[in-house]
Formats: structure tokens, sequence, C-alpha cells
């Protein structure tokens, strides 16, 4: 069915394509530019008629026409404007030939054909040129002067635009025709610029020249129109001669001139239109054309005009005949494409008929075999549909058993939480304990109170997420309850040096509230500013009302959060990265829960590193979905509530890890960890035997590590900054500090956690909760196995290679070796020039071969070279004082001296020893 819809679809859109393939033939082949230096002229307009007929050939090509009206600057903006358009090909008449030699190399260069027509450039960078022979026309001109004047007069010549290339050269050959005739001579010369006005006006200025002419040539048929008018009008004999250029036909062309009797002769130079078109068509086709296309001229005089006058009239006939069946073309096209797109509509329809047809017959057959396959499947659907109902009642009845299970177990953490407390501060009210076991009691009463603080969380948050809990509100003072719940974090606040302050415009703002939940979300906000906010800052309270809404703002000029932390924290179990104390992710997701059950809203705005301000609106009215408050128990103190949140942001006292005096450790360790109370606890267990750096963030750790080459590190795995993973990645594949033992802590306990852990290239994967001892031990034998290494492979330096661990390890050991070798003879050789071979700073380098070596550099360099003594004391026959110079030492009395103290003989007995 599906197979016989496409094939269907795929058939109306072939036949509907058609007329648009047939439509596609007629677009637009090519686009030609042409540039007209002047279009005001009848010459230049004879030249574009010209070209619009040979065009009419050609209907596909797109002609751009612009008149630059003779100046040469508008002319090459208009050439530029036409490039960007993206023409085939450039045609142009240049004004002048230095200006626009730029614009015409500009476009050749880029791949544009350009066709140079009646006047060229300075340049030769052009694809073809098409126009008469100017000089050619001059010499015509002179020849046919010297006929007319019988070889002796006087000639007057009225020159064209200065610097035009057709002047030029015109006004040559002209001069070089005459000059071999001497009874002939130009009197006088002068520029009418092409135009008959400014002809007229130099001609006026040189009336004694001109009254004594017997010809005037004139280098276009405009310009010797207005000679005929001024010699007219100066009353001069009619027997001076008047000579033109063009012989252009129409009215006012100098065809009729001549056959009127206003010019004498005019030489024909032909506008070179239709040729240019015809050359352009070449290029673009990819035809052999020619470069120069010269276009022959003639001399048009009374003998020979009306045969002229005959022949124009005749192509213009022709032309009209063209242009008529032109017409009549296009309009049979018209038809024919009418008539397609009508038997294209009645094929399409006939298609369509017999395709529907068959779908309708196929769809009837399919659709009783589907009603059939429809009635079965929807009796199955209905019997799982009847199980999902009874197995979601299963469900249902199941979730409600484990979350009922989950809230009973957590009620149940209060018993063991208040059997540990309770002698805990039995304990701690003991001098006697104090003295011996203060810090560790202070630590287990601080997570103890924070143990209770998150099953406090976990079973509110139960209670109002799926019992639905209703607020049981009373009619109380906001501004008495806020305050005393601030006065009990004002000791936390003031041993940090933090202001802590509460501000409310009215004394008293009486609102409806449960008491018993309202405290949990100051509780919430305060301890996090507290947590958030560093030393010295300030935490503000502020409180406000009008008739209908209660506002409430904790604000605080704490770290802050980035826009794409503060947009998820109300997030169930969100943390946020931000390098500090972290939470359960329950506490603002329990506060939005709690200010929604009093119908109000809650909003944070913050700015990392400019602090956090959290917006509260509460109705200022009882809502009359609230219950009253029914319960008549005495209340918990505010201080007892406090307790549970101010506790956890006490600090434990910092124990240093080394007094001044203290002998130093043999070994180091780094202790990376974000919960500063483990961070402490650990630091000062392990401080007893080891030296100890410690770092709260991946990034400090990290540059810790590098700084300091510790023994051994122990790192968290989920650390602010760089992860623990990241930084034993970045340490085991980085030379300096590759030998380095790692131990992962985490609560990450799944196997595929532990085996990622594993494959961090860490050596050790403790989870969470561990075993001191456990980890004490793990320690003590990474470090031993380290030791055992070195003893193993530096027992005899001397050997070539050495077994290592790890590859970077024996890397660092083959090119430390290297570095030696190579240098044993160098006397001055030292630990400085070791490190700037390899990169890495004395520190780190003393470091790394005491950890890999078990040595100095100093001890090893002069193992090495007593070793080479003694081989070439023993296999070459040198005498000591080279060996002593071949192995570095200064003289052989030293040589001697460190020999002896070394294997208790000097050199020659050693010799000697040796040969016996």
């Amino acid at each position: 069915m599906q197979k016989l819809r496409i094939a269907a679809l795929f058939a109306i859109i072939t036949l509907l394509c058609l007329p648009g393939c047939k439509n596609t033939k007629d677009a637009s082949l090519y686009t030609i530019g042409f540039s007209q230096c002047i279009g005001s002229d009848l010459w230049r307009r004879n030249m574009l008629d010209e070209m619009k007929m040979e065009l009419s050939l050609h209907p596909g090509a797109n002609f751009i026409y612009a008149d630059a009206d003779g100046n040469s600057k508008k002319q090459a903006e208009q050439v530029k404007n036409m490039l960007n358009k993206g023409i085939d090909l450039l045609i142009i008449s240049p004004n002048e030939a230095q200006p626009l030699t730029g614009i015409v190399e500009q476009a050749y260069n880029k791949g544009i054909p350009v066709i140079v027509i009646d006047r060229k450039t300075a340049s030769a960078q052009y694809t073809a040129y098409v126009g008469a022979d100017n000089y050619q026309v001059g010499k015509i001109a002179g020849e046919y002067m010297h006929t007319i004047l019988k070889g002796k007069g006087k000639v007057v010549e009225v020159m064209g635009l200065p610097g035009s290339s057709p002047a030029i050269e015109r006004q040559r050959g002209f001069y070089d025709a005459l000059a071999q005739y001497k009874g002939i001579q130009i009197t006088k010369q002068v520029y009418g610029d092409w135009l008959k006005e400014n002809a007229q006006k130099q001609l006026m200025q040189i009336q004694p020249e001109l009254k004594d002419a017997d010809a005037v040539f004139a280098h276009n048929d405009v310009m010797a129109t207005g000679t005929r008018e001024v010699l007219d009008k100066l009353k001069l004999s009619k027997n001076i001669k008047v000579l033109g250029i063009d012989a252009l036909p129409g009215t006012g062309g100098g065809l009729q001139m001549v056959s009127a009797g206003v010019l004498d002769a005019s030489v024909v130079y032909p506008t070179g239109g239709k040729e240019a078109i015809m050359t352009a068509f070449r290029i673009l086709n990819k035809e052999p054309f020619s470069r120069e296309t010269i276009l022959q001229s003639l001399v048009i005089d009374s003998t020979n005009v009306q045969l002229m006058k005959l022949q124009w009239g005749k192509i213009s006939s022709q032309q009209k005949d063209i242009e008529r069946q032109q017409a009549l073309i296009a309009e049979q096209r018209d038809i024919y494409n009418n008539q397609q797109m009508v038997l294209n509509i009645i094929v399409i329809t006939l298609v369509l008929a017999i395709v529907f047809g068959g779908l309708a017959f196929y769809s009837l057959t399919e659709n009783r075999k589907t009603n059939k396959s429809l009635e079965a499947k929807n009796n199955e659907i209905l019997l799982q549909r009847n199980q999902l109902i009874d197995m979601s009642a299963k469900a249902e009845a199941a979730t409600e058993a484990k979350l009922n299970f989950f809230t009973n177990i957590s009620h149940e953490f209060r018993t063991p939480l208040t059997l540990i407390l309770s002698p805990v501060e039995d304990m701690m009210r003991n001098e006697k304990l104090n003295t011996t076991a203060g810090k560790n009691l202070l630590l287990i009463h601080k997570n103890v109170f924070r143990l209770l603080r998150l099953v406090n969380q976990l079973i509110d948050y139960r209670k109002i997420e799926y019992d639905k809990r209703q607020v049981s509100v009373s009619h109380n003072n906001l501004v008495a309850f806020a305050k005393d719940i601030v006065n009990s974090f004002l000791h936390n606040a003031k041993k940090r040096n933090i202001s802590l302050s509460l501000s409310s415009k009215e004394p008293v703002i009486m609102a409806w509230f449960d008491t018993n939940l309202l405290d949990k979300v100051f509780f919430n906000l305060i301890s996090n500013a507290l947590k958030f906010t560093n030393d010295n800052g300030r935490i503000q309270l502020l409180l406000s009302s009008n008739k209908n809404v209660i506002e409430i703002s904790v604000q605080d000029n704490g770290v802050g959060m980035e826009p794409t932390e503060a947009e998820h924290v109300f997030d169930q179990f969100y943390q946020a990265d931000n390098g500090m104390a972290k939470g359960s992710g329950l506490g603002l997701a329990l506060v939005k829960q709690i200010i929604g059950l009093h119908f109000g809203t809650i909003t944070v705005t913050s700015k990392k590193w400019q602090g956090t301000t959290f917006c509260i609106t509460l109705p200022a009215d009882r809502d009359s979905s609230f219950a009253t408050q029914q319960n008549n128990a005495t209340p918990t103190p505010i201080e007892e509530r406090a307790k549970v949140y101010t506790t956890d942001l006490d600090e434990l006292p910092v124990v240093e890890n080394r007094e001044a005096f203290d002998p130093l450790k043999e070994h180091s360790i780094l202790i990376i960890e974000d919960n500063t109370d483990l961070l402490n606890y650990l630091g000062e267990k392990l401080g007893a035997g080891y030296e100890i750096f410690l770092a709260d963030n991946g990034t400090q750790g990290l540059n810790d590590a590098f700084q300091n080459v510790p023994d051994l590190i122990i790192s968290d795995v989920v650390l602010p900054g760089l992860s623990g993973k990241a930084i034993a990645e970045t340490l085991k594949t980085d030379m300096r500090t590759s030998h380095i033992p790692i131990i992962l802590l985490t609560a990450q306990v799944s196997m595929e956690q532990q085996i990622d852990g594993v494959k961090s290239m860490a050596d050790a994967y403790i989870t969470k909760p561990f075993n001191y001892e456990y980890l004490l031990a793990t320690i003590e034998n990474l470090i031993h196995n380290r030791v055992i290494l070195k003893e193993h492979f530096t027992s005899d330096v001397s050997h070539g290679t050495m077994p290592v661990s790890k590859t970077l390890d024996k890397k660092f050991l083959n090119d430390f070796s290297g570095i030696v070798e190579q240098n044993l003879a160098n006397e001055n050789f030292n630990v400085d020039d070791i490190c700037k071979t390899l990169g890495i700073s004395r520190v780190q380098l003393y470091r790394k071969v005491k950890a890999l070596l078990g040595c100095s550099i100093t001890d090893y360099i002069l193992n090495r070279r007593l070793k080479k003594a003694k081989y070439l004391l023993i296999n070459e026959s040198y005498s000591i004082s080279e060996i002593t110079y071949m192995v570095g030492f200064s003289s052989p009395n030293y040589f001697s001296t460190v020999f002896k103290a070394k294997y208790n003989c000097t050199p020659s007995e050693f010799k000697k020893q040796q040969v016996q």
C-alpha cells in the first residue's frame, strides 16, 4: 500500500515538473555589460542600435548598459558595479585611455573577458578590440583632401577630445597623408572635443585663418556640420570644402549631410556595435575569434551617397521584418506553452483518476483486513489495560509501602542518634576526657547534629511531597519570630566577624504562618548564607509589608553563583560547584515546598563573587484553605531547634601539622579533600609520622603536587575544580610526578565506579566510610613497595637498564642516566645542566631522583664516574692521569683520594691487583 502511494506521488511530481523543465530552457544564458563613454551623440546611439539589432538574434542574453556622460571617473565606478553584479563579459568604449586602464585590467585579471570598442586603453590587457583603424581613417581623409584640392591649398583641422586615442590617431594619419604633398598646408588646428558647440567657438576665434582656408577637415560629422554653419554665418566662400568623419545614416547623420550638400564628403567610421556582439558570443561560446577586429572605411561624397542611403534603408527594413517575425514567434511560443499546459493538466487528471481508482480499490481490500486485525488488537489492548490497572494498583501499594518504610526508618534514626548525642555531651562535660579526646568528641558531636538535620529534612520532605501535609497556621508577629532565629546564629557570625542583622520597616508585622515549618525556611537560608560568606562579610534579613503581601529578603555578600547554578538551586539534590562547603541538596528544595504550602513564592538573584539574595513573598491575609493551629503542646525552644543548624557551622580547632622544632619526617603526604573536618582529621592523624600538605580543592591540590612532589597523595574523587580522577590522570602522565602513588577516597561504592577509578591510574581506591587502620596500612604498604623498588634497581647503577614500574619513570631514568653518561668527562658538569636539559626545576629533579634512585644527584654522578674508572682500569690501557680526566676529575690526586675512600685502595693498587 505504501509503495503504491509513493509511486503515484512520484508520477504526479514528474508530470508537474515537465512545464518547469521546458521553461528552464528560456532562462538567461549570459550577462553582457556595455560601458559607453558618452551616449548623447548620433554615432554612439547608432552603435547601441547595432548592438541591440545583433542581440535580437540571441534572445537568451541579458544586456546591461551604462552611459558615463563623458566622465572617466563615473565610467570606472559603473564598470565596478557591473563586476559586482557578476557579468560574464564586459564591452567598454573608454572615455580616456589612461584613467580607464586600471579598471579594465582589474576585470581582465578577474578572468572576465573584455572587449574594447572604438577607443583603446593604455594597456594591452584586454581580450579583443573592435573598431576602425583611426590612423587609416585619418590617412584616407588626407588622401581625399589632396584629391578635392588638386594638390594645392590651405586646410584647417578641427580635432576631437585632447588625449583620446581616436583624436590622436586620426590627426597623425591625416598629417602623414598630407606630408607627401607639399602644396597642401595645415594652417590651423583647433580642438572641438567632438561637440558641435565647442567646435564653433574655436572656429570663431580663428576667423583670419578660416577666411584664407580652402578646406576644413573635422574629426567627426557633428563638428563638420558646425563648421559649415560657421562658414555660412561668416558668409565665406561656398567653395571651401568641408570634410567630416562618421557618415552615419538617419536624420542628422553624415549621409544626410552629404546628400544635402552641407558636407562635401564624409569618411565612413563604422561603429562596430554588431561586430562587438558577434565577437562577444564567440568568446562566451568558446569559439575561435579575432583579437583585433579592424573595420574597413571609405569616403562618402556626392558620387556614392545615394547608393549608401539605399543600402541603409534596406537594412533598416530588414531589421523591422526581423523584429516583427520575432514578435510573431513569441506569440506562437505563448500559444504553444498554453496548449502544453492544458495537455499536461489533462494527462495529470487521467493519471490521477487511474491512480486514485486503484488506490480506492486497494484501500477497500486492505480496510477489510485491517478492521479484522484492529478488532483482534482492540480486544488484546483491553485485556492489557485491565492488567495494567491491576499492576498499577499493586505498584502504588508497593511504592506506598516503601515510602512508609523509608519514613519509619528515618524516624528510627532519631533514637540511635539521641543515644549517641547524650553520652557524647556527657563526655564533653568531663574535663579529663576533654583533655585527651576533646577534639574527637567535638567532631562526633558536630556530625551527629549534621546527621540529625539530614534525617529531619528527609522526614519533612517526605511529609510534604507524598503525605500532602496541611499547614496549621496561627497569627504571629513575624518580626519577633525572625529576631529569635537571627539571635541563635549571632554566636557563629561573631566568631567569623560577619555582620548578621535584622531590619524591618515596622516593629510589628502580623502574619499567618506555621511556626513549625517557617522556622526551617529561616534556618536553611541563614545557615547557607553563613556557609558561603567569607570572614568579615555581611548578612541582612529584611522584612516589609503592605496591604496584601509580606516580603522577606535574605542578602549576603558571599561567593555568589553563576546564572546556570542559580537556575537549578531549588532542584532536588542539586549542589553547585562553588568550591565551598557542600550540603545534601535537599535544604532549598524543602524551603520552596514550605513556601508553596503558605501560598507564597521564593526567588533568587545572585552574581558570582558579589553575593546572593533570596526574596520571599507571603500573603498578608489568611487563606481559606489554611487550617487553624490545633497543637497546644509546649513548643521546643528556638535555641534547641537552631542547634541542628548552628552546630554544623562550628569550626573545629586546627592543629598545626608540624611545630617549628619538630624533626623532619622521612616521607611526605599530600591530602586533597573538600570536607574541612575530614581534611583536618586526616592531617592530624597522619601528621604524627609524615610531613603533611593539605589542599581543599582539586586545582590547589594539583599545584601543590607539582610544587612539593610528595611521596604519596590521598585525594577525594568529587572535588571543586578538578576531580580526583582527573588529578590522578594528570599526575601519572607527567614525568615530574608519575612515580607518586595515589589513593582515591570516595563515596562512590559501585563496582563500575571502582573500576573507573582504577582505570584513572590510581594505585588504590578506598570507599567511605573507611577504616583508618586500613588506610594507614595501605599508605605504609605503597611507600614500602616504592622503597623496595629503589633498592632493587639502585643496587648496581652501572647497569644500562633498570626495572621501573611506569613507562614515564623509565623514560626519565633513561634520559637522566644518558645525560650523566654523556657528561662524565666534563669536570664542570652540575645539577643545573641536568635541569636545563630535562626542563624541570632543581627541587622537582632532586625529589624525583631521590624517590626513584634513593640517593642524591651528586652521589649518583660520583658513583657513575668511579664505576667507569674501574671499567677503564680493568679493560683499557690508559694511564691513571688519562683516566682521571676521562671521568671528570680535576686532578689525579683528588681522583686517587676519592677512589680510595670508595674502594679502600688507590687506582694504581687496584690496577696491580687486577693484573695479578
